[in-house]
């Protein structure tokens, strides 16, 4: 059995507009803040140690009226400006026409994940789509990852397993897992110096199959 599980913001779809008009809502409703750019808030969440509360909004902590105000607006904003990179659909039906086990881990809710890839028509093409919410600890923490690994039952002595992402976090979580990490550079991370980078979605079939 072959697994590849993917992240899914800056690596499967574009979701830095709705990301940053929402973070921007937050920043004028509760804050009467000045709006950030998508370059930072991209940056942002990409780094490998922050404090994004602070980077966002100004405070030391996550206050859960944000958090709130946060996911209100998102729930709704989440798929108006959403798409896929070029060339994942077809990377994903040809994985899948090879019998290979898709997944999903991101760092985001669950709920948003699931609407936003079916609002793409490609949630029906991945076994499990899950968020930070439904483990312990988020990316570089292997939970998400095992997760999906224990769903599939699998066998570390002859089963394969690769996560692709766009960031740190992704590499990490993969080499804390166990398994094998692919960079991608298509989406929100435009360079990497890690040892298996990929430019293209359809570079990955080179690697997997």
């Amino acid at each position: 059995m072959k697994v590849v599980i993917f992240d899914m913001d800056g690596t499967l779809i574009d979701s830095k507009k709705d990301i940053t008009i929402s973070i921007n809502y937050v920043r004028e409703k509760n804050y009467a803040l000045p709006p950030l750019s998508e370059d930072f808030i991209v940056e942002a969440i990409n780094m490998e140690v922050r404090n994004l509360p602070k980077l966002f909004y100004e405070t030391d902590v996550y206050e859960d009226a944000d958090r709130e105000l946060f996911e209100t607006h998102y729930e709704k904003q989440c798929t108006q400006n959403l798409y896929l990179y070029d060339g994942v659909v077809t990377l994903l039906k040809s994985l899948k026409n090879e019998d290979i086990k898709l997944s999903v881990a991101t760092n985001a809710p669950t709920k948003f994940a699931k609407e936003m890839l079916s609002s793409l028509e490609v949630a029906e093409l991945f076994d499990v789509i899950i968020g930070a919410d439904k483990v312990a600890a988020s990316k570089p923490d292997p939970s998400l990852l095992n997760a999906i690994l224990n769903y599939y039952d699998f066998d570390r002595k002859q089963d394969k397993a690769w996560m692709i992402g766009d960031n740190s976090k992704d590499i990490k979580s993969a080499e804390n897992a166990g398994i094998e990490a692919i960079f991608a550079t298509w989406g929100f991370s435009p360079s990497s110096d890690f040892e298996v980078v990929v430019k293209e979605p359809k570079e990955v079939l080179n690697i997997v199959l």
